[in-house]
């Protein structure tokens, strides 16, 4: 299978509507979509767990679902699955609150075009790849933090050579020391007080 085909779900049961859809899809100048449809939010749902899609287009005004519940039945059983909401004419604040359950977008019946609807979908899926890899991020960052061992308390170290003292009254090399209660990397150089105390030739030669 063509892994550039969008695979989309319509879940409309209005077979008006489906035709509508399926003519701008299939007029549209981008190609490269694929439609399947569902008339039943039951039925939808079948679709999801048996098939693989790539977006959800979601009427919600179905017969077995009216209002925002669909929007957050499927949010709810298929997080990572992006849904475009479609509205009708006077349900603008219906649209915008299915966003704020988590639909990506909403289109209003009656002023789909295929340049709109391209665009949406596209949109969606887009935004919807950058929120997992944001909320990865998040993830990864966290996990990270959580494994961090933190050091505090007194640490023993020696005035000379600066070696720090472990439980066992073994003496370490800080680096060492670090390492071992921390994740910490280290990267080595030489501060301008050590290379005029240790390379004096070299450091006055610099300066000039």
């Amino acid at each position: 299978m063509d892994k550039n085909v969008i695979k989309i779900l319509l879940i409309e049961d209005n077979p008006g509507d489906v035709r509508l859809i399926e003519e701008i899809l299939r007029e549209s100048k981008t190609s490269g979509f694929e439609l399947e449809s569902a008339d039943r939010l039951s039925a939808g749902i079948k679709f999801l767990e048996k098939k693989r899609f790539d977006i959800v287009l979601l009427d919600l005004g179905l017969p077995d679902s009216q209002g925002i519940y669909a929007v957050l039945r499927i949010v709810e059983s298929f997080p990572a699955m992006p849904v475009i909401v479609l509205t009708g004419l006077s349900d603008e604040a219906v649209g915008l609150d299915a966003i704020s359950k988590g639909a990506q977008d909403y289109l209003t019946k009656g002023h789909i075009d295929g340049n709109l609807l391209v665009r949406c979908l596209r949109y969606s899926l887009e935004r919807k790849r950058i929120e997992e890899e944001k909320e990865k991020l998040i993830k990864e960052l966290r996990d990270a933090l959580g494994k961090i061992k933190t050091l505090n308390g007194l640490l023993p170290i020696c005035a000379s050579c600066k070696k720090i003292r472990d439980d066992k009254g073994y003496w370490n090399q800080i680096e060492s020391y670090i390492k071992e209660h921390s994740e910490a990397e280290f990267s080595h150089g030489i501060c301008p007080d050590c290379a005029e105390k240790f390379y004096p030739d070299y450091y006055k030669g610099g300066k000039k």
